[in-house]
């Protein structure tokens, strides 16, 4: 039987769960880094935007936001954390798209994408389509800015197990990573407690691609961009050999 798919359980309990996600750090790492752009950046596109903290962020940072994900379910729940945030942030435009097939109406001048959304592409010609995609919506002189899980990072992660709880949700992460075809599973058992004070369970399968920073760059200039400069997680230094987590920052030409 095919298991659901990503996020299709997971959504509701997301945000509770993500409790190493580190927002407030990475929303502003991000808000320095797209302003520092050849061009002034007014309006982004958070790409894979999950349950849009990072977008919601922005957009008070003072940016127009666009947010886009493959997910109807975590699109569902971004839209409604604009409910318990102040009326004077202005609400991103969520759109229902998935990375490769990435059009927008208008160029933007900044791209980012977030937590690993970019590992989520796991074959080659799906990463190349999106970054030329991205290339194609951005304004001369805007800036790309993602991170990804290194292949580091995922060799840690073979045949663990991971636990998160709330008050309301129970996750059980079982990880395989295969060398040879540089992938990562994610098995995801969910419990959530239902009003009546059961619990009932759901499962997920989520796949990750680990690639080499020689890919990532090969394939960022093939798409078009130059610059290409790959940093340690919210640094402006190399990266470490044990690094868990690069930040890339590419920009197409003025």
């Amino acid at each position: 039987m095919t298991p659901p798919r990503p996020y299709a359980s997971l959504s509701s309990s997301y945000d509770g769960l993500m409790w190493d996600g580190d927002y407030p750090a990475r929303i502003a790492f991000l808000a320095g880094r797209l302003r520092e752009s050849a061009v002034p950046v007014r309006t982004v596109l958070d790409l894979g935007c999950g349950t849009g903290t990072v977008a919601w962020g922005l957009s008070r940072e003072g940016f127009r936001v666009i947010a886009a994900d493959s997910s109807a379910e975590m699109l569902t729940e971004a839209v409604r954390k604009g409910d318990t945030l102040p009326g004077d942030v202005p609400p991103p435009l969520f759109i229902c798209q998935s990375m490769p097939r990435l059009k927008l109406a208008a160029p933007v001048d900044g791209v980012v994408s977030t937590l690993d959304s970019v590992n989520y592409l796991t074959r080659e010609r799906d990463l190349r389509e999106t970054f030329r995609r991205v290339y194609r919506c951005l304004s001369p002189g805007g800036r790309f800015l993602f991170d990804l899980n290194t292949p580091y990072r995922f060799r840690l992660m073979d045949r663990q197990t991971y636990l998160d709880e709330t008050e309301e949700s129970f996750c059980v992460w079982r990880t395989f990573f295969s060398g040879k075809r540089q992938v990562c599973v994610w098995q995801v058992d969910l419990f959530h407690l239902r009003p009546d004070g059961a619990w009932e369970r759901d499962y997920e399968e989520h796949r990750e691609r680990a690639w080499s920073t020689e890919q990532i760059r090969e394939f960022l200039r093939d798409a078009g961009f130059v610059n290409v400069e790959i940093t340690g997680d919210l640094s402006r230094k190399p990266p470490k050999d044990n690094e868990t987590r690069w930040n890339v920052s590419a920009e197409k030409e003025l």
